[in-house]
């Protein structure tokens, strides 16, 4: 449910900010690079913010799924 809820999070965030920094203020776009170097930051190392703030807030971790075959 973790992965789910970052994918999720990540995708809005960057598309509201997208959408405010073509529409409001050109510097909206550096939200838009912030979520980018945290994405980046989780491939290299695995750490991911979100998903310390999703475990204190009580979202449960990923399962086992049907999908690696």
């Amino acid at each position: 449910m973790q992965t789910r809820t970052v994918h999720a999070v990540a995708g809005t965030i960057i598309l509201a900010s997208l959408l405010l920094g073509l529409y409001v203020n050109q510097n909206w776009f550096w939200l838009t690079g912030f979520v980018g170097v945290n994405l980046w930051i989780h491939a290299l190392t695995n750490w991911c913010l979100m998903y310390l703030i999703l475990g204190k807030i009580g979202v449960k971790e990923d399962g086992p799924t049907n999908c690696s075959n």
